[in-house]
């Protein structure tokens, strides 16, 4: 039974880890990309980590170890990439209605 458990989790976290592979090639423009990459990869990690959990339950405390390690990083190094991103200009997509970092600059540079 813990077999067809790891294995519906393995197999549902590829799901999630093919479909940020083509949310990269789908989405219109580099923000978008990063979101769909990082979000949809994050979970799906997770799944396949703790499908592989249940398959080998003596590496249980090293796989909860690298599934911190994604969620700590993954959101981070998405950001630092938006953030990079806007810095060098990087075009939206013209269905973004709101740029916040930018009115956000514009505000702080305002007040000085």
């Amino acid at each position: 039974m813990t077999k067809l458990v790891g294995s519906f989790l393995v197999l549902l976290g590829a799901i999630f880890l093919f479909s940020a592979g083509l949310g990269m090639l789908r989405m219109p423009d580099a923000f978008t990309r990063i979101q769909a990459g990082t979000k949809a990869s994050t979970l799906g990690n997770m799944l396949v980590l703790i499908g592989v959990a249940f398959y080998h339950p003596d590496w249980s405390l090293k796989l909860l170890i690298v599934i911190y390690f994604v969620l700590l990083t993954n959101p981070i190094s998405s950001h630092a990439l938006g953030r990079a991103a806007h810095a060098i200009r990087i075009p939206m997509t013209r269905a973004t209605v709101t740029d916040a970092l930018r009115d956000a600059r514009e505000t702080d540079r305002s007040a000085s």
